[in-house]
């Protein structure tokens, strides 16, 4: 499973929507569509600033997760970015990879 944090934003239907339906309603709607794609939430909040929402979730692959983000996109109801997870045990495994790289002008 591959780990991502989704930020949402509501744009103005879709914060009606969320007025109407409540908050756990829009959680439990986003754990249905994860468990359909074989993936599942870790966890779900609001909050106050630039985002409406955040979620953590586990999906199978990097196509399933582009997949959601589309499919969430598509609805206008919100705009979400997607964020790929990296546990530390991955980034000591990358660490440890060899990278030949020229910078810009070197």
């Amino acid at each position: 499973m591959a780990k991502f944090m989704l930020k949402a934003s509501y744009t103005v239907e879709g914060t009606k929507g969320l007025m109407k339906e409540g908050g756990s309603s829009r959680r439990a709607a986003v754990q249905k569509t994860l468990e359909g794609l074989g993936g599942r939430l870790e966890s779900f909040y609001y909050t106050m600033g630039d985002a409406d929402a955040f979620a953590i979730v586990d999906v199978p692959d990097v196509v399933t997760a582009a997949a959601l983000s589309l499919a969430i996109n598509a609805t206008g109801a919100a705009q979400v970015s997607t964020t790929v997870l990296l546990t530390p045990e991955q980034i000591d495994e990358a660490a440890k990879k060899s990278v030949s790289y020229r910078a810009p002008g070197a």
